[in-house]
C-alpha cells in the first residue's frame, strides 16, 4: 500500500490576506485576524468608514508582514472569509458539509423562545434571550465572561461617550449583561474584549456576536490556529443582512428627520428602520434610504444566519416579543434544554410562526447571493448556477 498523502503545509500570511480578503472586499471586519496575531502588528479601528485590519509594521509596508516572511501563518488561520473557511467550520461543528437545501446552515431545531424573568425580557431585545443565556451560564458556572458590546457611553473605564456608539464588551455579571442588552445595528467587532479578558485571567467565555464573528471559532479550531480560541466556550450568533456604518446617525437620521441620537432609547428593524425616542414619539424610516450607509464589509458576506453558532437568535416573524432560535449544535441544545428545565426561558414551536422560517430561508439565500463568484464556491452551495 502506498503512504498516506500528507496535509498540505499552511504557509499564507499576512501578504496572502491582505491581498485575497482585505482588499477584496470580502473582509467583514471581524478581527478574527487581529486577535490572533502573536506579535501586536495588525491594528483596528471603530469609525465611520473604517472597521477594517491593518499592518502596523512599516518595514514591509501594509500589505507584506516581516514575521509572515519568517512563517507566522495566525492571521489566515483565524480568518473565517480566508479561502475555503465554510466547509472547514462545517466539517469541525458538524462533521460534514451543509447540503444544497441548507442555506441557512446545518441545525437541529427552530424555537421560538423568551426570557421567563420580565425585565430580562423587557431589556433585551425580542424575546430576550441572548441575555437570558448569557446570565443562566454566569449563574451556573459555565462561563466567567461573554464577549459583547456596549454603548461607548457605558464603557467600562466610566468615560463619557457616544450612547449609541457600539464598542467591544466583557460582561461578567448580570448587571453588565443587561447593560449590553439591545440592538444597534452598527458594527462592533466583539472579539476585541477578548484582550481585556486575558489581562483579567478570564479564559471561559461566551461569544455574542454577528455571524462572521461567530465562524472565527470553528475556522480557528479547524485551522489549529494556537490558543486563542480556547477561552471561546459557548458562540451565540445573531441574524444579520447587514450593519450600518456609524454615520448614519447624523447623515440621515438627524439630517433628514431630526432625529438626534442622544434622544434615541431604543431601534428595531421590522421591514423598516423603528426608532423610539424618549419623549415617547416613534418614528418609521424605510430601509431602502438606509442602504446608502452599508457597512462595506457587509456586502460580500454570506452569511445572514450565524450558520456556525451554537445558538443563532434573531427578531424576524410577527411575533415581536419572542426570539427565533435556531439550535444548531449539541452543545446548543444542551444550554437550551438545561434552561427550560430551569424555568429561566419559555418557548413555542417554530412551526408557530411559519412567516419567520420562510423569511430565514429567504434572507439566507438572499446573502449567499452576495457572495462573489470569484470567491471560494463553497459558500454559494444551493445557488442556482448562473449560465
Amino acid at each position: 500500500m502506498g503512504a498516506a498523502a500528507t496535509k498540505p503545509r499552511w504557509t499564507f500570511q499576512w501578504k496572502e490576506l491582505h491581498e485575497e480578503v482585505i482588499t477584496s472586499g470580502l473582509c467583514t471586519g471581524c478581527a478574527g485576524c487581529v486577535v490572533a496575531c502573536p506579535h501586536d502588528v495588525i491594528g483596528y479601528e471603530h469609525a465611520p468608514g473604517k472597521y477594517y485590519p491593518f499592518h502596523l509594521e512599516e518595514e514591509l509596508g501594509e500589505s507584506n508582514c516581516i514575521h509572515g516572511e519568517k512563517g507566522c501563518t495566525s492571521c489566515t488561520r483565524a480568518c473565517p472569509r480566508f479561502r475555503a473557511w465554510e466547509p472547514e467550520a462545517d466539517k469541525h461543528l458538524f462533521g460534514r458539509t451543509r447540503r444544497d437545501d441548507e442555506t441557512a446552515g446545518v441545525y437541529k431545531d427552530i424555537l421560538l423562545t423568551r426570557a421567563s424573568d420580565d425585565h430580562v425580557h423587557q431589556t433585551g431585545q425580542d424575546g430576550g434571550l441572548v441575555s437570558a443565556i448569557l446570565i443562566w451560564c454566569l449563574d451556573n458556572d459555565i462561563i466567567d465572561g461573554a464577549l459583547t458590546s456596549f454603548l461607548e457611553s457605558d464603557a467600562s473605564d466610566g468615560t463619557p461617550g457616544d450612547r449609541w456608539k457600539a464598542v467591544p464588551g466583557l460582561a461578567t455579571t448580570r448587571d453588565e449583561v443587561l447593560k449590553g442588552a439591545g440592538s444597534r445595528y452598527t458594527y462592533s467587532a466583539n472579539t476585541l474584549a477578548m484582550r481585556e479578558a486575558q489581562e483579567r485571567g478570564i479564559d471561559r467565555l461566551a461569544l455574542v456576536g454577528m455571524s462572521c464573528q461567530t465562524s472565527i471559532g470553528p475556522v480557528m479550531w479547524h485551522r489549529k490556529v494556537g490558543k486563542v480560541a480556547k477561552p471561546i466556550k459557548l458562540n451565540i450568533g445573531l441574524l444579520c443582512s447587514k450593519s450600518f456604518d456609524d454615520s448614519i446617525f447624523e447623515e440621515l437620521f438627524l439630517a433628514k428627520y431630526g432625529l438626534a441620537k442622544a434622544d434615541m432609547v431604543k431601534m428595531n428593524i421590522k421591514g423598516v428602520f423603528q426608532i423610539w425616542m424618549n419623549n415617547g414619539d416613534y418614528h418609521e424610516i424605510n430601509l431602502k434610504e438606509c442602504h446608502a450607509w452599508t457597512r462595506e464589509g457587509c456586502n460580500h458576506c454570506p452569511d445572514f444566519a450565524a450558520e456556525h453558532a451554537d445558538i443563532s437568535t434573531g427578531g424576524i416573524g410577527e411575533n415581536t416579543d419572542w426570539t427565533l432560535t435556531i439550535v444548531r449544535t449539541e452543545l446548543g441544545r444542551a444550554i437550551i434544554d438545561a434552561m427550560i428545565a430551569d424555568g429561566v426561558i419559555e418557548t413555542r414551536p417554530g412551526d408557530d410562526d411559519p412567516g419567520a422560517i420562510a423569511l430565514l430561508h429567504k434572507l439566507a439565500a438572499k446573502s449567499r447571493e452576495r457572495w462573489p463568484e470569484w470567491a471560494a464556491e463553497e459558500a454559494r452551495v444551493g445557488l442556482p448556477v448562473k449560465r
